[in-house]
């Protein structure tokens, strides 16, 4: 199976939150605009006012983009150690 196939496998092990959701949207949006380095994507997320997953207040860096994709995938780690994965639409 080639990094393209073994892709289409996977599946979150809980549901996004709104907040992870609507985080998720503009970081694609900035992505679509051909946006890849940190401090753009950051300076992207100030200017369409995206607020923080965690609901922590204060400006985009690239710093802050960084910290708040470190929780989200601890916390999808963290639900696969755990064994509570949770069925997602469409998936086995």
């Amino acid at each position: 199976m080639d990094a393209y196939q073994q892709l289409s496998q996977q599946t979150l092990g809980q549901p996004l939150s709104e907040q992870e959701t609507a985080f998720a949207a503009a970081i694609e949006q900035a992505f679509a605009a051909s946006t890849h380095d940190p401090d753009k994507v950051a300076d992207h997320l100030n200017s369409v006012g995206a607020a923080r997953p965690s609901g922590a207040a204060g400006p985009w860096t690239a710093a802050v983009l960084a910290a708040e994709l470190r929780t989200i995938n601890k916390s999808l780690d963290d639900t696969y150690a755990s064994g509570r994965n949770v069925p997602q639409a469409g998936t086995r």
